[in-house]
């Protein structure tokens, strides 16, 4: 028998799961870490406290075995971390949902241009990107910069921390804003362009490829460490969204729409985030709406502290579709698909005297399905047809799989694992040590799923959403002058 294990660098954990040949779960151990914000919109994380979260996780869910054959990494995407000379890490990292670069991604435009920072990266400069984040350290600390040796994203410091290897793969990488997208590479123009040297960066490989082995001391000496992925892209091998035509939407703090492509197929627009996938010679493009589970998170904490989600969902369950013509728009921190706003801000319209607690509640479940749609709406318009679609996610209920499915039009179905990320990078790394021929067949073999949720009431869901999509440009002008008035 053989054993793999997934690692996923989570925003607040660390996960480890073991798993068997067969990508059955044994084991699974979670360590915990803080998040500092120094100031307001900052967000930073020490890398060491991942590395201490990974070597404790990993010692507990691997008990039971004398030995492990393969892992894979996972983590958070976009992520800042910066080594000196002897691989120590110069400063705090800057995380994926900082806000401070705004002026560098107007910097990044304003150098590289709008069109062709799309045309080479498939992405406009946004403040979450790595690209940002270098610039800011460039403008801001000079000093560090002039220190610095290697940069890595978060994953890829765990590998270096495990083998001493500087790699990244094309998956993660891809939201560095310095990746060549179509050609899998780092530009060298835009590295030009933007004064970062190549020397800093890892090389690139693909997900699962062996890009080294532990060099710790025990039983984990010598086990073959693969590229694995970002989280999304992880996801997406831990659901089978891995063929043309298959896609996956879920719903945490924020919310995704993902498509597999096997071209890389780029919004000039911006809307959407074109990335390379887990799958070598792949890509994918992806929608979010920012505010899906902490829209119903955010309502509940103020105004039904009382209340579980499960009863939320029997309040809501009682109510007409079109919660008595009351609609949400979930922008509750501004809005990236369709819309690319930081102003826009969530809004109720439609209150009257006989709408209750509940159609407050059904109006949120149905707010983020549409916004939800938004992302869907994209990409069919970029002709990325999908006939099979998944759902995952700790956030999303059987009536909001049902509102969805019926938004969509689309069966919907669950996965039986609820693993995710770490089981995508499990099944990478069984590729990767030979146990499966390729990533496709694999996930063919290992992924189950329940039976699909059908769509059922598109046509009713259709009039609302109708409404729903034309709300935001009429408010945009109020929301940009609401962000301009008083402190």
């Amino acid at each position: 028998m053989k054993y793999l294990v997934g690692i996923d660098v989570g925003t607040s954990a660390v996960k480890t799961v073991l798993f068997d040949e067969k990508l059955n779960k044994i084991r699974s151990e979670t360590v915990e870490y803080p998040l500092y914000q120094p100031h307001n919109g900052w967000a930073e994380q020490n890398p060491n406290d991942w590395w201490s979260a990974t070597l404790r996780s990993l010692e507990k869910a691997t008990e039971s075995v004398d030995r492990i054959d393969g892992i894979g990494l996972s983590g958070q995407m976009h992520g800042l971390v910066m080594l000196d000379r002897n691989g120590d890490v110069l400063r705090p990292a800057i995380i994926w949902c900082d806000q401070r670069t705004e002026k560098e991604c107007t910097q990044i435009t304003d150098i590289v241009g709008r069109d062709k920072l799309i045309e080479i990266t498939a992405n406009p400069a946004l403040t979450g990107f790595t690209a940002s984040k270098i610039m800011w350290v460039k403008n801001n600390e000079p000093e560090i910069y002039e220190k610095c040796r290697h940069i890595l994203l978060p994953k890829d410091y765990i590998r270096f921390k495990l083998t001493g290897v500087f790699k990244s793969e094309a998956s993660d990488a891809g939201g560095m804003q310095l990746l060549d997208i179509k050609n899998r590479v780092f530009s060298e123009e835009i590295l030009k362009l933007l004064g970062i040297e190549r020397e800093l960066l890892p090389d690139v490989c693909e997900s699962p490829d062996i890009t080294g082995y532990v060099n710790i001391k025990g039983k984990f000496f010598g086990t073959p460490v693969v590229g694995g992925a970002g989280d999304n892209a992880a996801a997406a091998v831990g659901c089978g969204a891995v063929r043309e035509k298959r896609a996956f939407t879920t719903i945490g703090t924020s919310g995704v729409v993902y498509a597999h492509t096997d071209k890389p197929v780029i919004d000039t627009k911006g809307r959407v985030h074109t990335f390379c996938c887990a799958v070598p010679g792949k890509w994918h493009v992806m929608g979010v709406t920012q505010s899906a589970g902490l829209s119903l998170k955010w309502f509940r904490e103020n105004f039904a502290p009382e209340l579980t989600y499960s009863e939320m969902d029997n309040m809501a369950e009682k109510v007409r579709i079109g919660a008595e013509k009351l609609l949400f728009l979930p922008y509750l921190m501004g809005e990236r698909t369709p819309h690319l706003d930081p102003n826009a801000r969530g809004t109720f319209i439609g209150i009257s005297a006989i709408h209750t607690k509940a159609h407050f509640i059904r109006a949120i479940l149905e707010g983020v399905a549409f916004s939800l749609r938004d992302c869907l709406e994209v990409l069919r318009e970029m002709d990325i047809s999908v006939a099979d679609m998944s759902m995952v996610g700790g956030g999303s209920s059987p009536l909001w799989q049902q509102i969805i499915s019926g938004t969509f039009k689309i069966p919907i179905k669950t996965p039986f694992s609820n693993e995710g990320a770490a089981l995508g990078v499990a099944i990478l790394a069984a590729v990767g040590i030979g146990l499966y021929s390729d990533v496709p067949s694999a996930c063919d073999k290992i992924i189950r799923n329940s039976a699909p949720v059908f769509p059922e009431n598109s046509a009713e869901y259709d009039k609302f959403y109708r409404i729903y999509a034309s709300v935001y440009p009429r408010l945009k002008e109020i929301c940009r002058e609401l962000a301009l008035t008083g402190k």
